[in-house]
């Protein structure tokens, strides 16, 4: 059916219902059953049920064929990587990233705030003999990883907070922990990470490898992306102070500059 609204072009009716069921699967963040998507949409189960099938065959969406759950496919991804792409940041990281890569001899990524976190847009292998097992796409534990940690202690979101909220109830669960007594650990961890201006996590993510990750802003003084840094425990210095901490935070600098920003203070 075609749509015709007063002052407005001329557009596809369908595709702009079928396009609320993605948005309700976008937004839960999780895999979902069709009765839910359908009643989130506000269309009937069967109606869903066609549009899913078409979304299916052309990637956006997949289905779980033991839950019978559906869960955003290998297109959408695409799109949203391809989406992130083209993000200043990610376009005048390239070289920056290069250059960093190969000044520290380690593996270098840059993430974004994406719609399910702290995500990789691009990565720079150094070629090590020890494999990180890191891809574009991948999105990071706020707690647990140097990534997440940078964008916990300097992104300002409520779906930040909220995801984070998420994070803890998880931790404290699994760990038979009080949470306010992890949510306290958290915060002193993140203060520190902001007294430093640079994140890091030893292994706490992934065993055997460390990282730093240094948030990068933009001419407004709003974090946009991180830099990350991963190596191998035993090679990968994660003092404050190391090589590689001084070379993340110039890197971010740099590119923080090429969006504008002055530093702190500064008119």
């Amino acid at each position: 059916m075609v749509t015709k609204v007063a002052g407005e072009r001329q557009g596809i009716q369908s595709i702009e219902v079928g396009f609320r069921l993605l948005r309700v699967l976008a937004s839960a963040n999780r895999p979902m059953m069709l009765r839910d998507i359908a009643k989130g949409a506000g269309m009937p189960a069967a109606k869903a049920h066609r549009y899913m099938v078409s979304f299916m065959r052309i990637g956006l969406i997949e289905q779980d064929s033991a839950s019978g759950r559906y869960d955003l496919g290998s297109y959408a991804l695409d799109l949203g990587l391809s989406g992130l792409g083209r993000l200043d940041p990610v376009r005048l990281a390239g070289p920056i990233l290069e250059n960093l890569c190969e000044e520290i001899q380690e593996t270098v990524a840059l993430a974004v705030w994406g719609n399910r976190g702290a995500t990789i847009v691009r990565i720079v292998d150094a070629g090590a003999p020890i494999t990180i097992t890191l891809r574009a796409g991948t999105v990071l534990s706020l707690c647990k990883s140097a990534t997440g940690r940078a964008f916990a202690a300097f992104f300002r979101s409520p779906f930040l907070k909220q995801m984070l909220d998420e994070e803890l109830r998880e931790a404290s669960e699994a760990s038979k922990t009080a949470i306010t007594t992890i949510r306290r650990q958290l915060e002193k961890t993140l203060t520190e990470i902001r007294q430093h201006g640079i994140s890091r996590a030893t292994g706490s993510l992934t065993p055997g490898i460390n990282g730093f990750s240094a948030p990068v802003f933009d001419h407004s003084g709003r974090m946009v992306a991180a830099i990350t840094s991963l190596g191998s425990v035993g090679e990968f210095d994660v003092e404050w102070d190391s090589t590689v901490a001084k070379a993340m935070l110039a890197a971010a600098d740099n590119l923080s500059q090429r969006l504008g920003y002055k530093g702190a203070g500064e008119e």
